[in-house]
């Protein structure tokens, strides 16, 4: 009789256990639908029901980062409105939705988010660089501003000036030029800004960018009084 007794708790524990992990998948799964559908009273249902505003998806992306890159104004209100909300949390590629922001040219979003404690400069690939391709150009002289380095390299070597001159404005290469950037860095697999500009059919903007680069070569060139001249 007592072993029956306790097969049968065992039993009843198991189908609860199963139920619960059910409903939390349930939860999930609906959770980040919602995220996706710019749902924000689904969000917010769970939300106070414990979800955790933290979640990633399977492939590690954070709620918020999603909300920001996929669209969803009124889920990232929701999301940005929980105390427990880590609004610089990235995902496994190292993207946080400071970043997304920049590449959507959200200004508005992108200085929340710093008010929150979102950081500008990162490791790797940069807010920086997002911005640079992206479609506002307020935010890349905004980040300037904020100390975010003009030459910063991404893991493969890019720089924000190439990936003005090769996705972003025309006039953000020109401004990132004008403020600095230097035209003659080559990324690891030696393409220069010109040529990011070139390949995007950019051909005036390439231009541009190989006469500053021979420019600051000639300038630079032993016996020409640039800074490797000898004294």
């Amino acid at each position: 009789m007592t072993h029956l007794l306790s097969c049968f708790r065992f039993v009843v524990y198991a189908v609860v256990l199963i139920g619960i992990t059910s409903a939390r998948a349930d939860s999930y799964e609906a959770f980040f639908k919602a995220v996706a559908m710019d749902d924000a009273a689904t969000v917010t249902s769970l939300l106070d029901r414990g979800f955790d505003p933290n979640a990633t998806n399977p492939q590690g992306h954070p709620a918020l980062l999603l909300a920001v890159r996929e669209g969803s104004p009124r889920v990232t209100r929701a999301l940005l409105a929980h105390p427990e909300l880590k609004p610089d949390a990235p995902n496994a590629f190292g993207e946080t939705a400071l970043m997304m922001a920049a590449l959507r040219g959200d200004f508005a979003l992108a200085q929340r988010l710093y008010a929150m404690g979102a950081s500008t400069d990162r490791a790797g690939w940069t807010p920086l660089h997002y911005a640079a391709s992206g479609p506002d150009a307020a935010i890349v002289r905004w980040l300037l501003e904020l100390r975010s380095p003009i030459d910063v390299r991404a893991p493969n070597g890019n720089t924000p000036l190439m990936m003005a001159a090769g996705y972003g404005l025309i006039d953000v290469a020109d401004e990132l030029l004008s403020l600095g950037a230097n035209p003659t860095l080559r990324n690891a697999a030696g393409l220069d800004a010109a040529e990011f500009a070139r390949r995007a059919g950019r051909d005036r903007l390439a231009q541009r960018l190989e006469n500053e680069s021979r420019r600051r070569s000639e300038k630079t060139a032993p016996g020409s009084g640039g800074v490797n001249s000898p004294s």
